[in-house]
């Protein structure tokens, strides 16, 4: 039997593109393209929306754990970076795997795996260079940061800060994906958070920014200065969400009685976002 061309819509979700996976397989049909719901766009080819059905995402992720272990959360990761077409090239590489086995795992030039452990690797990279450069601001007593980071890091950085802040009540709010993370009195979620704006600091929280850099002048060696070498330790596009860097007219307190822009987001109170544990595999580099 020939394999049918098609183009699937799914709804965005880790287990959305398993389904994509298990469909192909059932229906022979060769997926050309895998867009979630809000990239879809006119073609000539056909479209077939998948529905996420939860077993059929269980019993593609069980396969490939019998290939290996740390597959499942290897795709977990590339699901979380800001690779383009994603979709496709997991589902590629997850076609080859079944074909040959894990051996594949060991090829690490390989067309349809080098690809994934290149954008694997550049989110993990982010997301150390993110635990060092994230910089809280507090609002009433809750420590609130703003983030803009190429991958979705936030369940990365989600047990590095909610164990060094467990006592505390925070969230990191990631602006491109419009999503925050929520921590209070040791409970932790991942939820959307669309068209938010951080509150203007209050005149102690400006005081104490202002006070920051010039900390941060005073301290430097002019006669040392390397504008090129902290441009490589500390890339320039993280400069705006760090207070170090901000300028003068974020540093001065707002006017007395001023509103806020946004209310702070409420306590946690939803769906756990997917867990994503440490990975030692022979196969992803950390």
């Amino acid at each position: 039997m020939s394999w049918r061309e098609i183009i699937y819509q799914y709804d965005g979700s880790f287990e959305g593109i398993l389904c994509c996976i298990f469909e192909s397989y059932t229906q022979k049909e060769l997926p050309t393209a895998i867009v979630c719901d809000e990239e879809l766009e006119p073609c000539l080819f056909e479209i077939r929306r998948i529905t996420t059905d939860r077993e059929h995402a269980g019993r593609i992720y069980r396969s490939l754990r019998k290939i290996s272990p740390d597959v499942g959360p290897f795709l977990r990761r590339v699901y979380l970076t800001a690779l383009a077409e994603k979709e496709l090239l997991m589902y590629r590489f997850v076609a080859k795997l079944y074909r040959e086995g894990a051996p594949l795992l060991r090829r690490f030039t390989d067309n349809d795996y080098e690809p994934l452990l290149k954008a694997v690797r550049h989110m993990n990279g982010e997301a150390h260079l993110l635990k060092g450069f994230i910089r809280f601001s507090e609002f009433d007593g809750v420590l609130a940061s703003e983030i803009t980071p190429k991958n979705r890091v936030l369940p990365l950085l989600r047990s590095h800060f909610c164990d060094r802040y467990r006592n505390e009540a925070f969230f990191i709010y990631d602006k491109t994906h419009a999503e925050a993370l929520l921590y209070s009195r040791g409970v932790s979620r991942i939820v959307p958070l669309e068209a938010f704006s951080m509150a203007p600091p209050s005149a102690e929280e400006a005081t104490y920014r202002l006070l920051w850099r010039r900390f941060y002048e005073t301290i430097a060696i002019r006669e040392r200065e390397n504008p090129r070498l902290r441009m490589s330790n500390m890339p320039k596009r993280f400069w705006d969400n760090m207070t170090e860097f901000q300028t003068d007219g974020s540093l001065i307190p707002p006017p007395e009685g001023s509103p806020a822009d946004a209310a702070l987001p409420a306590a946690p109170a939803a769906k756990p976002a997917p867990v994503t544990p440490s990975i030692r595999g022979p196969f992803l580099p950390v």
